[in-house]
């Protein structure tokens, strides 16, 4: 084992401490990482050959372990982890597009970074840490990497800021925001906000830059120490290319001028023919000039770059946009709702020819997802789902489960939407959309959120504000000496010296935030502004929104469950479950409601379609668990027979007893003569004595019938019922056995 060293620095109140020699000693470079008492282990691995790819093969994982949080998965037959929870695949996400733009994107070997969590306090992100790691991995190790790169988090608490708050603080502030980047730019960003005001997310970005020097020299300080030093990779292939690249390129600027410059093209259709046209001509054009066929794709494969550095020059020279707009000009919008038939609420959103439909589902509260995951654990009442065809780009490939992306892109949409929701306790359906993406072309995230908070106000789900969003791009050289911030990003726009920078929010502030850029890093400046633009084109959504549904629906949907609730004494809940659930889902089988939901403190909801069939399982619970009360009656049932009287059922396990005297409004000799087992009687109780026993009486209830009044002995009965003609006295207290 080599010798293991350990770095350390104060950051936020807490120690930050590295150790790099322990594990892991074949990968490029690893090293543990820890925070409070959270830890991970970061690795980076690179392939010794290049593959013939015209992508950059970069992969990152994030790795769960519920050991690291001292659990045991609750799945009953399968206990090992098994496919990534979303919140792994957010986290894998959050690291990956922090380290991406940092790399030499010519690079054709294959790179993985992997980030695993040995142990987790509750308290301090495994995610933050799994970057920093990450970005001392790469700084150590011989892979090429333009870092360093550390990210903090900022939440305001009381009215200040706090930097990397724990997860109880994250939870009570306003804010929740991560910054991924330097001291001087900003890399990658993920927030989330309850209508944070602008100048709150402003003032937190400025506070992140300040704070985040201590990562920053922790990576320094261990890549000085134990660093190895970066490797050549090999470029053979991309130079030749390059070469063959910028013979063509004035050639392919001209026709870049005539295809897409000489009129605007609104629509992604004409620029992809556009875009077709261009490569034939360009192959034409090289195989005139003698070149290779191998080589022709070669040259043809660069035609992006040339296409997206001229995208960017019109822009930063001239403002001029592909489609003609302004730069801080949004596409045309157009949003409806109620505009499918059964479903519970629906919502259509277009910005340009990004078209969502988004549909809501109410369910009863045991309809929430169970969350079992290591930082997680509980359930979600609220879910937002994604779904992206190929149809939705004009392609054709297989279809496969969600994957990283669109669970990214959901998940956006539901950490935008979710500081709006109601609470349980006004609201408490199980809330499930899903946003159908049909057409897409740029930020159909964004279009997501607009799209859901239409059809959760057609659903009737009253939400706080509706949500809008919008995505601001971004025109930049390589050094980003020039830039220009631009309105409403779509396909041509989202290239090198870009930015994707997704803002979503209420009329009164910012919900969610999400960062993605091709730059060296964004300044303050660039961030202020997009900001900024974000808030003027969001307020401009919403009017749209506000034009198809001015608000909340009063009702819900007529296809949507209804949901009733009953408090009831936290004690008689095993009343209505029964043995086993017995008496619980007989009322649901008799009554034909969808389902009861029993919460510890006693809560009762019964979620049925049928308004009558809920009535019904509501008085069932209601007699199941009713305390009896002096002065009511009752309809009940003779259970057994005495001398002295009878018992009568009044409620399930509840009786009392009717004395011969309390029987009739006349002398009763039999009681066998009044009643029988399994009689039904009405009765009103007039007593509950000092041991909690209930005295009936079925003369005081009126509704009974009784035998012919027997003929009178006209010596008065000793019950005190009968008294001699002209006595006046008041009649004798019946005596009540204690049974």
């Amino acid at each position: 084992m080599q010798e293991v060293k350990t770095f350390t620095k104060e950051w936020g109140g807490r120690t930050l401490k590295a150790e790099v020699g322990r594990y892991a000693g074949h990968a490029n470079g690893s090293c543990t990482l820890q925070y409070g008492e959270t830890v991970v282990l970061a690795t980076v691995c690179m392939s010794a050959q290049s593959r013939d790819v015209d992508f950059f093969p970069l992969s990152v994982e994030y790795e769960e372990r519920l050991y690291a949080a001292g659990r045991i998965k609750g799945s009953r037959f399968i206990k090992k982890e098994g496919r990534p929870t979303d919140e792994a695949v957010l986290a894998g996400r959050f690291i990956d597009r922090a380290i991406r733009p940092l790399f030499d994107a010519r690079v054709r070997n294959e790179i993985q970074v992997v980030i695993t969590v040995l142990a987790f306090d509750g308290q301090n992100d495994p995610d933050q840490l799994g970057l920093i790691a990450a970005s001392a991995v790469l700084m150590m190790s011989d892979i090429p990497w333009n870092g360093p790169i550390a990210v903090n988090r900022v939440g305001q608490i009381d009215g200040a800021l706090v930097l990397n708050p724990t997860y109880a603080q994250r939870n009570e502030s306003v804010l929740d925001l991560a910054v991924a980047g330097t001291e001087e730019r900003v890399i990658m960003v993920e927030a989330t906000g309850k209508e944070a005001s602008e100048e709150l997310t402003i003032e937190a970005f400025t506070f992140a830059a300040k704070n985040i020097k201590p990562a920053l020299d922790l990576i320094v300080e261990m890549q000085k120490a134990v660093g190895k030093k970066k490797i050549d990779v090999d470029m053979t292939s991309h130079n030749e290319r390059a070469t063959l690249v910028a013979s063509i390129r004035p050639f392919v600027v001209e026709r870049i001028e005539k295809l897409f410059f000489a009129a605007p093209q609104a629509s992604k259709v004409e620029r992809a023919t556009a875009k077709a046209q261009l490569k034939k001509e360009v192959e034409a054009e090289l195989v005139a000039r003698g070149i290779e066929s191998d080589k022709i794709k070669l040259v043809t494969g660069g035609l992006e770059e040339i296409l997206d550095s001229e995208v960017t020059r019109h822009i930063l020279e001239k403002d001029h946009r592909v489609d003609g707009r302004k730069l801080d000009e949004i596409r045309p919008l157009f949003a409806e709702v109620a505009v499918l038939p059964r479903v519970h609420g629906s919502g259509h959103f277009m910005r340009g020819e990004t078209q969502v439909l988004s549909v809501v589902t109410l369910g009863a509260p045991g309809d929430e997802q169970t969350l079992d995951g290591m930082e997680i654990v509980g359930t979600r009442r609220f879910m937002h789902h994604y779904n992206f065809p190929p149809f939705s780009v004009g392609e054709a490939k297989p279809m496969r489960g969600p994957g990283r992306r669109e669970i990214g892109h959901g998940a956006l949409a539901e950490k935008a939407l979710d500081p709006m929701m109601p609470s349980k306790e006004d609201f408490p359906y199980a809330i499930r959309v899903v946003s159908e993406v049909f057409s897409s072309n740029g930020s159909s995230s964004m279009g997501s959120a607009c799209g859901a908070s239409l059809a959760l106000m057609d659903a009737g789900v009253p939400i706080k504000e509706p949500v809008a969003g919008i995505a601001i791009g971004l025109a930049s050289t390589p050094d980003m000496k020039k830039w220009k911030v631009i309105t409403d990003l779509q396909d041509m726009e989202d290239g090198g010296g870009g930015m994707d920078f997704k803002i979503a929010g209420s009329k009164n502030g910012i919900t969610a935030i999400q960062l993605d850029t091709k730059t060296i890093g964004l300044t303050h400046d660039i961030i202020v502004e997009a900001i900024t633009r974000g808030k003027t084109a969001r307020l401009a959504i919403l009017m749209e929104m506000h034009k198809a549904i001015p608000a909340v629906r009063a009702d819900l949907s007529p296809n949507a469950p209804r949901i009733v609730k009953l408090m009831i004494n936290p004690e008689k809940i095993r009343e209505v479950i029964g043995p086993g659930g017995k008496i619980i889902n007989e009322i649901i089988k008799v009554t034909g409601v969808s389902a009861i939901d029993i919460e510890d403190s006693g809560l009762v909801m019964i979620t049925s379609v049928n308004a009558e069939a809920g009535k019904q399982a509501l008085d069932w619970v209601k007699m199941l668990t009713a305390e009896p009360e002096v002065g009511t009656l009752y309809d009940g049932v003779v259970t057994r027979v005495m001398d002295f009287g009878a018992f009568v059922e009044i409620m399930p396990k509840k009786e009392g007893l009717v004395h011969v005297s309390e029987m009739a409004p006349y002398r009763v000799e039999n009681v066998s003569d009044i009643v029988k087992m399994g009689d039904k009687v009405k009765v009103k109780l007039f007593e509950v004595d000092s041991m909690g026993r209930l005295n009936l009486s079925m003369k005081q209830a009126p509704g009974n019938v009784y035998p012919d009044k027997p003929a009178s002995t006209g010596a008065g009965d000793h019950h005190g019922n009968d008294r001699p003609h002209g006595d006046s006295r008041p009649p004798r207290k019946p005596f009540v056995p204690r049974h």
